[in-house]
């Protein structure tokens, strides 16, 4: 830690701001107070020792201690920090201690994903290339984004942070400390479009209707593709992005985008396994559910209502934000060669 303290401060007389030297030093996000720290102890004492300071001094975490956690996360990553205390004969604080503060790690948690075979990381990478040129030429403010997603009656919940503070469990209302679920809830499928500069109403697909190509082009893109250029755009053309589903990327609905708005993105340009490069998928739906369904329905109409309610309420400057990071998710994708970025 001296060493790096040392070298901070080399950096830091000649010239280089806190940023550039996190950067230069390619330190962890979560070590970028420490370079602020630093500098902040050199201008005030003129040195980077440590300050002498009163309290018990560290009796637990002995270099033996963080030797041998090392050793162990090295040998097992996954390893519980809870069972390696237990192990050890040490309190878990303790284990988080060495862990954050002296190896300068932290715990994630492990995600699902689609497998993303050789051949698709290919096409993920060539594709976010094309598309990455593409919005040179046009500009974020002549994409729009589409998607669909279905949205059941009930309780929407994250299962890592939805938690309520209590004096005890007991205490809690039985209303509030579970979250009921049943076999196949009521649902609707529901149809939403986004640019940087506005959005469109939803769309809610009947039930027991069944999106083939002659279906998506009179219920989803009839009425409202080829408004939006008057509109939205003000007259201007627009990139239309839609996912690889079956009714997307057909003969036929390829054929009808060709003649009603020829600037869109072909079945062959979008990247095939990629809900990660769309705003709806990695950002809006997740905002527009946690906002309607903040209670469970008793109907599809009560749902519905809730769904057009809230997703008028969500700001401009969200959807914004999301869109604004399609560029550098590209980014991301072409940097991993079409690999997970998520």
């Amino acid at each position: 830690m001296e060493q790096e303290r040392s070298k901070i401060i080399e950096l830091f007389q000649a010239g280089k701001n806190p940023s550039e030297i996190f950067n230069l030093l390619k330190f962890p996000n979560s070590r970028r107070k420490f370079i602020t720290r630093t500098i902040e102890r050199y201008e005030v004492t003129g040195g980077i020792t440590d300050k002498p300071r009163s309290g018990r001094p560290r009796s637990v975490t002995t270099q033996r201690l963080k030797k041998v956690v090392r050793q162990r996360i090295r040998r097992n990553p996954r390893r519980s920090m809870s069972k390696m205390a237990k192990e050890l004969r040490v309190s878990r604080r303790s284990i988080g201690r060495v862990v954050k503060n002296d190896l300068h790690m932290r715990s994630f948690k492990r995600k699902r994903v689609h497998h993303i075979t050789t051949l698709v990381k290919a096409k993920r990478a060539s594709r976010s290339k094309g598309l990455l040129k593409r919005h040179a030429i046009h500009g974020l403010n002549s994409f729009l984004f589409s998607d669909e997603k279905l949205f059941t009656i009930e309780e929407a919940t994250n299962p890592q942070n939805d938690r309520i503070i209590s004096s005890s469990i007991s205490s809690i209302p039985e209303e509030l400390r579970y979250v009921s679920r049943i076999q196949k809830p009521l649902s609707v499928m529901v149809w939403a479009r986004i640019s940087s500069i506005g959005r469109t109403p939803l769309i809610f697909v009947p039930a027991g209707v069944k999106i083939d190509t002659r279906t998506y082009r009179e219920l989803i893109l009839e009425p409202v593709i080829q408004d939006l250029s008057k509109t939205m755009f003000s007259g201007k053309p627009f990139v239309f992005q839609q996912d690889g589903a079956p009714a997307h990327t057909s003969n036929a609905t390829q054929a009808w985008l060709r003649s009603n708005n020829p600037d869109f993105i072909q079945k062959e340009e979008w990247p095939p396994y990629s809900p990660d490069l769309n705003p709806m998928d990695y950002s809006i739906w997740s905002i527009l559910e946690t906002r309607a369904c903040l209670k469970s329905h008793t109907n599809i109409d009560s749902l519905k209502k809730s769904l057009c309610r809230e997703w008028e309420r969500i700001p401009q400057e969200i959807l914004r934000a999301a869109v604004e990071a399609f560029p550098k998710r590209l980014k991301a994708v072409i940097e991993r060669k079409g690999g997970y970025i998520e």
